[in-house]
């Protein structure tokens, strides 16, 4: 904290955690100093009854397992619609069951090791706990055989998961996604509300009207309508625990500028003309 409190910084700019950021935060604000926090997530892909799931399940399920599951911006939360998910359960087992865990040097690799040994016991806690509150396992869940250097975890999804369960609401940072049914799109829009963050999230659906409707309404910095990622000329922030400003495009440029206002009297123009 150092470099944070010090007079000579004029702004902080800091990615990282939503608790290491609330301390970065206080810092700055005991200074009156400005800030930009991006911090964490736990956002939702809203997946619609009406979506065509083999179109867009590549890039979908993709969205919850990126960077081994460390990632702010992943959607570890799917919302299935209830008369589907059955069906969304069995399509997302079967990619995460599909993806390669190994060395993150082998172009083959689609999953690699966590950060530290604490890292991946603290994944495995959350999972646990999951487990007791109610969730199944539907694939994954463990430490992969055959990889004993490296602090490795399977792609793990969660079914039978609520909203208000643990795992539905922190942010593991690992290859765990959990899959909470829903009866209609209102009940959609407000399970993705349901979060102490905003910083993404997803829709999917064969109807773009609609899925921009559902758009207008998630409480979040980002959104996309069957996509998933970033865009660096359009601005990156997140809304409540999420953080404070933006990154990237010409929103993220102006957090580091400061507006001054300079005033002279109003016949400035003939007296500079005197003195000339």
């Amino acid at each position: 904290m150092a470099l944070v409190a010090h007079q000579g910084v004029d702004h902080v700019s800091f990615t990282g955690s939503s608790a290491t950021g609330r301390i970065v935060g206080g810092v700055c604000g005991s200074q009156l100093k400005r800030c930009t926090l991006e911090l964490g997530g736990k956002s939702a892909a809203i997946v619609l009854d009406d979506v065509d799931l083999s179109a867009v399940l590549p890039v979908l399920a993709g969205s919850g397992f990126m960077n081994n599951g460390e990632a702010c911006v992943l959607q570890s939360r799917v919302l299935a619609p209830r008369r589907r998910y059955s069906e969304i359960v069995e399509a997302f087992t079967t990619v995460a069951a599909s993806l390669s865990t190994g060395d993150p040097h082998d172009l083959q690799t689609d999953v690699g090791p966590l950060i530290t040994e604490s890292h991946r016991e603290r994944v495995e806690g959350f999972v646990t706990r999951g487990v007791r509150a109610g969730a199944q396992i539907a694939v994954g869940g463990s430490r992969p055989r055959g990889l004993e250097k490296g602090w490795y975890f399977e792609p793990t999804i969660l079914s039978n998961v609520e909203n208000g369960m643990e795992v539905a609401q922190e942010e593991i940072f690992g290859p765990v996604v959990s899959i909470i049914p829903y009866d209609d799109d209102a009940q959609a829009v407000a399970l993705a509300n349901d979060s102490a963050y905003g910083l993404s999230g997803t829709v999917w659906t064969a109807d773009y009207s609609r899925g921009h409707h559902i758009a207008t309404q998630v409480r979040t910095g980002n959104f996309g309508i069957n996509t998933f990622g970033m865009d660096p000329c359009a601005p990156f922030g997140g809304w409540k625990q999420s953080g404070l400003g933006y990154e990237l495009g010409r929103e993220g440029f102006e957090e580091f500028l400061a507006t001054k206002s300079v005033h002279v009297p109003m016949d400035w123009k003939d007296k500079a003309k005197g003195r000339s």
